[in-house]
């Protein structure tokens, strides 16, 4: 009898045992399962990346850090560009198609950035002509802005006519703000006929009219006191509320006050 007591008491403690076992093992089955889709969610989900990689991102916008093939292009540039006739020798033309022309991307675009820092009209207009005919090349605002910047520094007409028809054969439009930093541009390097015709292509813009963008034309206006007017009535039209602050007629009468 104390033996069969012994078995039965062995067998319950067995069974409680097992009863341990599978609520601990069923415990642990939630926690294993989210780390498992944890897993298949990670293998799954695409690293993160920077806004600097967004695809949505201008790739004319991120930094453009220039590596050893891009340092020894522009040096090269540079020199073949001295050569006589200027920016049309033969050893240039030949560079081109054989070295530039075989420049990874982000090369490409930190040579030409690098150009227009410096103002190097001739060679900025030919490798703006190459990243035009890329397989990678994406119609840009930011890229056509920096362009017409720095053709606005240097006062050059004809190249800024054929950067201008480019940028409105493929249909890139500029947004409010960068049409008033471009107008006044070309009203500080004195260009004030494409100026005006900027300006009036901001003026039929689909996008709605931003006041900031007038006041800084017109700040860019004061020498050109019948042109400012023109504008400054446009600006009083789309915005009856606001106030244009007219400069003195004479800087000499500001000088006057401040005379001791």
């Amino acid at each position: 009898m104390a033996i069969r007591t012994a078995a039965v008491r062995s067998q319950m403690l067995s069974r409680l045992r097992a009863h341990g076992h599978h609520r601990r093992l069923l415990q642990t089955l939630p926690c294993a399962a989210a780390k498992s889709a944890a897993e298949v969610d990670l293998q799954q989900r695409p690293c993160s990346t920077s806004a600097a990689s967004s695809p949505s991102l201008s790739i004319w916008r991120r930094k453009k850090e220039m590596g050893k093939e891009g340092l020894m292009a522009v040096a090269q540039l540079k020199r073949l560009a001295a050569l006589p006739p200027a920016g049309a020798h033969p050893r240039l033309e030949q560079f081109m198609g054989s070295h530039v022309s075989r420049l990874l991307r982000t090369d490409l675009l930190a040579v030409l950035a690098e150009l227009l820092r410096q103002d190097h009209v001739i060679l900025s207009m030919k490798i703006y002509g190459v990243v035009r005919k890329e397989i990678w090349y994406r119609p840009d605002m930011y890229f056509y802005r920096d362009m017409l910047y720095m053709l606005a520094r240097n006062k050059k007409v004809e190249e800024t006519r054929q950067v201008w028809a480019d940028l409105k054969s493929e249909e890139v439009l500029f947004d409010q703000h960068t049409y008033g930093d471009i107008v006044r541009a070309y009203c500080d390097a004195g260009l004030i006929d494409l100026a005006m015709e900027i300006y009036e292509d901001m003026r039929s813009s689909p996008d709605p009219p931003l006041s900031l963008p007038f006041r800084v034309i017109l700040k860019g206006l004061v020498l050109y006191p019948a042109l400012r007017e023109k504008i400054k009535q446009d600006f009083l039209e789309l915005f009856p509320d606001m106030t244009v602050y007219d400069p003195p007629d004479s800087l000499s009468d500001v000088d006057d006050e401040f005379k001791f």
